[in-house]
């Protein structure tokens, strides 16, 4: 009888105290992207110069563009892994009045804490 209620709160005790970090685990989180899925051949075969319309071609429309018409435009990939810390990705680029491409900003995926 002693071992069983001695087995029973054992139990008890492991599941109270490891039962979140190992339960959460256990439990299917999805892998969510969100955003322009960067491809770095890709970027790298953006350089200055370049019209908006080649821009475009080559990456796509931008996840944003400045609504206050400075000619900016944003490409932004998020990336949440099931278990594992969120990176995300920024691609700012910069373009002059006449659509031209003037700057690259590529800032590498940083990661993020939930």
């Amino acid at each position: 009888m002693r071992s069983k209620i001695l087995t029973a709160a054992t139990a008890a005790l492991l599941l109270t105290t490891a039962g979140c970090s190992t339960l959460e685990r256990v439990v299917y989180r999805p892998d969510i992207n969100q955003g322009n899925y960067l491809v770095a051949t890709d970027v790298s075969k953006i350089h200055t110069g370049m019209t908006q319309q080649q821009v475009a071609y080559t990456l796509g429309t931008p996840m944003m563009s400045d609504p206050f018409g400075s000619n900016v435009w944003y490409y932004v990939f998020r990336q949440e892994p099931g278990h594992q810390k969120v990176t995300q990705q920024t691609l700012t680029l910069t373009f002059n009045s006449s659509g031209i491409l003037t700057n690259i900003d590529n800032k590498p995926a940083l990661s993020k804490t939930k």
